[in-house]
């Protein structure tokens, strides 16, 4: 593997490994969890900030459940299948049926559209062994999956609200744009032709809306959709397929969603199929890859690691990681026995942005030097250098009014005309 690899990166940045016991299956370790748990936590706020309410459902669900929603005979040779006293379960590869039946659990009116759901969603796959490949390609991983219940003239609005969302996303990951490609029907598939013109006009549709210059992709789409498929570029010019906005008719048809339109009459919804970053796994990987392991401040495993240069130091540098730690910081203390240039050294190695070092002036004047990637150093006061890291390694979350201007500015024209011809 080249150091570039990411496989070769959480080996070396003490971030995951797998083994045979396990195929397709990782192991995280602390440093790696805690990078998972800074992605998950900026989508989830993110996803709240678009408007979607999160869930959970169940892993294991009935084979009937997935016969009847088409992924059997599409996905069955990939699911994992436990008969118990002849009663068959299936581990689920996706969460789709499993929104659905929250969004059937009441009677819904029109007035509640757009229902807006999202999902951690642990999933298994039972992949070939020779398609494998570290966080890239794995058996068991977790998707960010959201669904959209809305009527047909919402659909636009919708997709353009996601493509918002997704810039910001990108931007704040360090991706400066994306390619997009809009996947056409497949030669096996549900639903007629007609359905299949009007999911591909709307998709289309809503790409002019939200300014994309899509490339089609012929025969490319899901069985029950077509999809827009959103490609990052990474630094070294290689394409990652991460988000996608699938547009189905099938599944509410399907599975019987229905909602009281304004006639008082039954309706179906249309169900749209988001994903920001696709597999978390996956994304991670390709994170460590673009910047060869130098994460952004807020995404590092450890943002700062605190090192005494002498035994003297000890108790203070001990006291300045419990304070860093405090103020929500991720601290690695170095308390070793080591001189100060092999503490740099091992910082360094494990991709840490600041060194906060505690020598006998710090401790004598209550102060801490900051040391920073390409070696320069500053020495502040433990408030002033509290306040500043906090500062620079907050999640780009926390800035919520900046999402939602966007979404404000950049609201859709309603699809009704599209409808009404």
């Amino acid at each position: 593997m080249e150091d570039v690899d990411h496989r070769a990166l959480g080996n070396a940045l003490d971030l995951f490994h797998q083994q045979d016991e396990g195929p397709g299956m990782i192991f995280w370790h602390p440093r790696g969890l805690a990078l998972y748990r800074a992605v998950e936590g900026y989508i989830h706020a993110r996803m709240q900030q678009a408007g979607f309410r999160e869930i959970r459902t169940p892993q294991l669900l009935a084979r009937s459940l997935w016969e009847q929603s088409g992924h059997w005979d599409k996905f069955g040779a990939n699911m994992y299948a436990l008969d118990n006293d002849g009663h068959v379960a299936c581990l689920k590869p996706m969460s789709c049926p499993c929104h659905v039946q929250i969004f059937n659990k009441r009677v819904r009116s029109w007035r509640e559209l757009p229902v807006r759901y999202a999902e951690f969603g642990a999933v298994h796959r039972a992949e070939p062994s020779g398609s494998l490949h570290g966080l890239m390609r794995a058996r068991a991983f977790t998707q960010d999956d959201a669904h959209v219940f809305c009527a047909e003239e919402q659909v636009v609005s919708e997709l353009v609200r996601f493509c918002v969302l997704l810039r910001h996303v990108y931007a704040d990951f360090g991706f400066a744009g994306f390619d997009v490609a809009l996947s056409t029907r497949p030669a096996q598939r549900a639903g007629d032709d007609t359905m299949w013109d009007r999911a591909e006009a709307l998709l289309a549709q809503a790409a002019v809306a939200a300014d994309l210059a899509v490339r089609i992709q012929p025969g490319e789409g899901a069985f029950y959709g077509p999809k827009l498929e959103f490609l990052l570029t990474d630094r070294y010019g290689r394409s990652w397929q991460c988000g996608t906005a699938q547009l189905d008719y099938v599944l509410p048809e399907r599975l019987d969603a229905n909602y009281i339109g304004r006639d008082g009459a039954k309706a179906r919804p249309v169900m749209i199929h988001h994903a920001v970053l696709g597999s978390l796994e996956r994304f991670i990987g390709v994170l460590l890859e673009h910047h060869d392991g130098w994460l952004p401040g807020w995404l590092a495993p450890d943002q700062i690691v605190v090192a005494n240069v002498g035994e003297r130091e000890y108790a203070y540098a001990d006291e300045l990681a419990m304070r860093f730690a405090d103020a929500g910081l991720r601290v690695l203390p170095d308390l070793r026995s080591e001189r100060l240039p092999r503490k740099i050294v091992d910082a360094r190695a494990y991709r840490v942005p600041v060194l906060a070092i505690a020598g006998a002036r710090e401790a004598d004047s209550g102060s801490v030097t900051l040391r920073r990637r390409d070696g320069a150093q500053s020495t502040l006061s433990v408030d002033e250098a509290l306040a500043q890291l906090q500062r620079e390694f907050a999640s780009p979350s926390g800035d919520s009014a900046a999402l939602r201007e966007a979404l404000r500015a950049h609201s859709a024209p309603s699809n009704a005309a599209f409808i009404a011809s």
